[in-house]
């Protein structure tokens, strides 16, 4: 199981005696920060911190709770309404040391909490808590003398990130791996294996293929279905425990090169999760001219076909082909044009697909190829190839998306179109 790590991001060593050192530009990528001081001042005084954001706030921000002892005594005391914190006192050689923790000082909703341990040669020993009374994040450290003294020649103040809710290392390997400060994603584009390395909980989203068209025969035809569409967003998470979990990303269905349909697309796998892939497109020839089902359902042939059926929770049904020209494929999010519903001899629009944030972006996946026409039907939005012309092929559905293949032209000089492969993608907090 991986640890938090402190991540060193600056140390500062001072070389002349100054009045002060500031860290400024402090990344946002962590959820802490600590800050490690062993230094002393040119005559014996408190070191003291002011933080801001952008510049430091000198206004009255700033409150203190101090309990403080030497091992035969303690006492306790507050401040309120200062201008800055007040830590542990030094004197002109390196003999005090001072730890403060900077609790979830990228936070922009909340008043920032600060806890300080500090030490020094006299016996006493400092526990504080304090407030800086402000919403805006840290990324500004000035570290002075309230008394204006210098700190002195061999000083340091080395500054770490750390995280809270789980470092800097994702939990898990497998994919392409991005992050940002809230999750860990992993990216599949291509079959692979995600390997917790301790119990997680997951969200996923798991697209299939999308589906095939065909090589005509004398007809306008359906364009291919959309692959099936599955996230746990809106529904449950997976529990997985430390063990290898197979991903199957599905490939889109080819297009026909031969006279006939072309080919379903195929299923994408994650643990218990399976998305069905698209549906063929109805074939523009007399014995091949129903859509086919799948994740989401073919665009049927006019005029002999029917709808290709959508799988629920998936996807949608193709649209029916009212007279000589093709209809669009379904997609995750409607389905697939008539074209009882198109305009003249066009052909039927794929249903649109979904939009996802489970990568950290919001990504439209599953739309369904166009169905050809004199104007072929525009692919439905999240990769849905276009449908051909009279006198062209349809468009590819978009690798990865698991967008549904455009349906080609009624001649049997263009071959089918190809369906969009899937994606697989997982999700955990850091």
């Amino acid at each position: 199981m991986p640890t938090n790590t402190y991540v060193a991001l600056d140390k500062v060593t001072v070389t002349s005696a100054t009045p002060s050192i500031t860290f400024t530009g402090i990344s946002q990528a962590y959820t802490d920060l600590v800050l490690v001081s062993n230094f002393a001042t040119s005559t014996a005084g408190p070191l003291t911190y002011q933080v801001g954001n952008g510049s430091v706030d000198t206004g009255s921000n700033y409150s203190r709770t101090c309990l403080y002892g030497d091992g035969s005594s303690a006492a306790s005391f507050r401040e309120t309404n200062q201008t800055y914190f007040n830590t542990a006192n030094s004197s002109t050689t390196l003999i005090a040391n001072d730890i403060v923790h900077f609790m979830n000082y990228s936070n922009t909703t909340t008043n920032k909490t600060i806890l300080d341990r500090n030490n020094n040669t006299s016996g006493t020993v400092q526990a504080n808590v304090y407030l800086w009374r402000s919403t805006s994040a840290i990324n500004t450290i000035k570290i002075f003398n309230s008394n204006g003294y210098n700190l002195a020649v061999g000083s340091t103040f080395s500054l770490y990130g750390i995280s809270a809710i789980g470092g800097v290392t994702p939990k898990a390997t497998g994919g392409t791996v991005t992050s940002d400060a809230t999750y860990w994603y992993h990216t599949f584009e291509m079959s692979g294996n995600f390997v917790p390395n301790q119990s997680l909980t997951c969200d996923y989203l798991v697209v299939a293929g999308g589906g095939g068209t065909s090589k005509n025969n004398g007809y306008s035809a359906g364009g291919g279905g959309a692959g099936g569409f599955r996230t746990s967003i809106g529904g449950s998470p997976l529990s997985l425990t430390a063990q290898s979990y197979p991903v199957t990303v599905g490939g889109g269905g080819a297009g026909a090169t031969s006279i006939g349909y072309g080919a379903q697309g195929s299923n994408s796998i994650f643990s218990t999760i399976t998305s069905t892939g698209g549906g063929r497109g109805g074939a523009g020839d007399v014995s091949n001219p129903s859509g086919g089902a799948g994740g989401s359902g073919g665009g049927a042939t006019a005029p002999f076909g029917t709808i290709g059926a959508g799988t629920s929770g998936q996807g949608n049904n193709g649209g029916y082909a009212g007279s000589y020209r093709g209809a669009g494929g379904g997609g995750a999010g409607a389905v697939g044009q008539d074209t009882n519903g198109g305009t003249g001899s066009n052909g039927g629009a794929g249903g649109a697909g979904l939009s996802s944030s489970l990568s950290g972006t919001s990504v439209t996946y599953a739309g369904g190829g166009g169905g050809s026409g004199v104007v072929g039907g525009s692919g439905g939005a999240g990769g849905g190839g276009t449908g051909g012309t009279d006198t062209s092929q349809g468009a590819n559905g978009v690798t990865n998306t698991g967008g549904g293949a455009g349906a080609s032209a009624p001649s049997s000089s263009y071959n089918g179109a190809n369906g969009g492969s899937g994606i697989v993608i997982v999700r955990y907090a850091k």
